[in-house]
Order: structure tokens, then sequence, then C-alpha cells
């Protein structure tokens, strides 16, 4: 399979941007809609967008003899997606994007216990690294809720991992546009019912939100399955992290957040530790793309 770095490079930049505008879009419509209602929106919105591209592909898109195994991966996807985005709603935006992006520390771990693949030397390593940088994000016996948050967020960070190791479970039949498809289709069924016991009517500029937060994490799905088509998921790894950059730009600019000295020291550490994942191993390198957004 031929590669193509810059072109990668610069589809896992672009990616990451989209993935954090839909970012700054989630913590805009949380200001004044229910969690419950951003979530199902999201997936709906999603929903709608993916079938026209679905719909092209006839009944083949559809047809599957792995349900058991969609259901598991669209479980832990969908805690880690409520889990990001209520700590996107009390934490500085960055803060809240990294504790996602730490999935990479734990994937080795749960594709150890789920599907027996060892773990690469460096795994143990980078894992407790990573878990020093949460910890100075957290704040560890600090109160209040932002803590709560960020332990919240470094939770959906270890169920995007399982949810990444569900999707390679399945992935050896598995289309990656049957895979979202049943991902959110599932969100959408399980969010409908809460949704629609907080729903209120949003204002203009809430609806603005709530559809670009769909608009902008599909738009990233499709140029990060671009990305890491042009080149190795080790190469393109690396390119993904700048999505905390974006995020920490727009979150000063709209918000005004600045990190603390020591969240600056616990971002460096993981998005360190994250990398020292990628060191090359033998067999096929593991995947840093986020599940969701």
């Amino acid at each position: 399979m031929s590669s193509d770095l810059r072109r990668g490079a610069m589809f896992a930049v672009a990616a990451a941007a989209a993935m954090a505008v839909a970012a700054t879009c989630v913590k805009g419509a949380s200001a004044t809609v229910p969690a419950a209602m951003v979530v199902f929106c999201r997936s709906a919105f999603g929903l709608l967008m993916l079938l026209p591209w679905l719909l092209r592909e006839g009944r083949s898109a559809f047809v599957t003899r792995r349900f058991g195994g969609h259901l598991w991966r669209s479980g832990f996807g969908l805690v880690s997606m409520v889990g990001y985005f209520y700590s996107i709603s009390h934490l500085p935006l960055a803060e809240a994007v990294l504790l996602t992006y730490t999935m990479p520390l734990f994937a080795p771990f749960i594709g150890w216990f789920w599907l027996g693949e060892r773990p690469p030397a460096s795994a143990l390593p980078a894992a407790l690294i990573g878990l020093v940088g949460i910890g100075l994000i957290v704040k560890p016996g600090s109160a209040g809720l932002a803590s709560t948050a960020a332990i919240i967020g470094a939770f959906s960070g270890i169920t995007a991992a399982a949810a990444m190791i569900g999707i390679r479970r399945i992935s050896d039949t598995e289309p990656a546009s049957r895979i979202v498809f049943y991902f959110m289709l599932l969100a959408t069924m399980v969010t409908a019912l809460p949704a629609h016991c907080a729903w209120q009517a949003p204002t203009l500029p809430a609806w603005g939100w709530l559809v670009g937060v769909a608009a902008f994490a599909t738009l990233g799905q499709l140029l990060l399955t671009l990305a890491y088509g042009a080149a190795p998921a080790a190469s393109i790894g690396p390119f993904t992290y700048t999505s905390v950059i974006f995020a920490g730009a727009l979150g000063w600019a709209i918000w005004g957040e600045a990190p603390d000295v020591w969240s600056i020291a616990g971002i460096v550490l993981v998005i360190g530790s994250c990398l020292l994942t990628l060191i090359p191993r033998r067999g096929p390198p593991a995947s840093a793309r986020p599940i969701d957004a």
C-alpha cells in the first residue's frame, strides 16, 4: 500500500482542527442546553448526515452478523462520549480534550485482557508517566466540580480505549461506515428518552452549536479516515494531538481560559506518554485516533 506522509499529516491536522471546533460547539451548547439533549443531537444529526452516503452503498451497508460486537463497541463509545461532553462543560477546553486523548495509554492493556494481544514494552512506562500527567490535571484532593469533571474526563479516555478495542474485534468483517452507522443508531436510540424528558426549546444560537457539534465531529471523522488511509497509524498519531493546541486556542479566544502551570505540566506529560506508545514495535502499530467527539 502506498504511503504519503505529507498528505496524511495534512488530513490529520485538519481533522484535529475539526474535532476541536466540535468540542467548542459542545461547550457552547452545554451552557444553555441539557447534556442529554447535546448527546442526542450529536448522535441524531450525525446519523442523518451519514445516511445519504450509506444509502448509496445499498443494503450491504446495513446488514451485519456481528450485532453483539456492535453493541459492545457502541456501549463503550456512548459512555465515553457522555463523559467527554460532561468534562467539556466543566473544564477548560484543552484539558477536557486531552483527557479523552489518553486513550492510547489504556488501549494496550484492555487489548491484552480482551484480545490476548501482549502490549509492547513501552506501554507500562508510558502509562505510568501518563497517569502522573493526569494527576496534575485532575489535582487529587482538590474539591469541587472541576476535579470531579476531570476524573470523569479521564474515565472517558478509558472507555474510549475499550471502544477502540471493540472496533478492532469486529473490523475483520465490518467496514468503518457500518461500525459508525450502528454506533450513531444505537446512541440515538438510547439517548432519545433522556433527551425527551429533559427537552427544552433551544434558542437559535443553541441550534447553531448543536448542528455544529454533529457537522464538525462528522467532518473530523471523515478527515481522520483519509489521514489513516494515506499513511501508517504510527506516523499519523502524533499529528492528532494538535487538537489540544486548537482547543486551547479556541478556549482562550472565546472564554478566556488559561491553564495553570500544573495543568500545563500535566498536558506535556500526557502527550509525551501517548507519543511513547507509538514507538515502533513488531507487528501492526497501534492507532492513536480518538473514537468520537
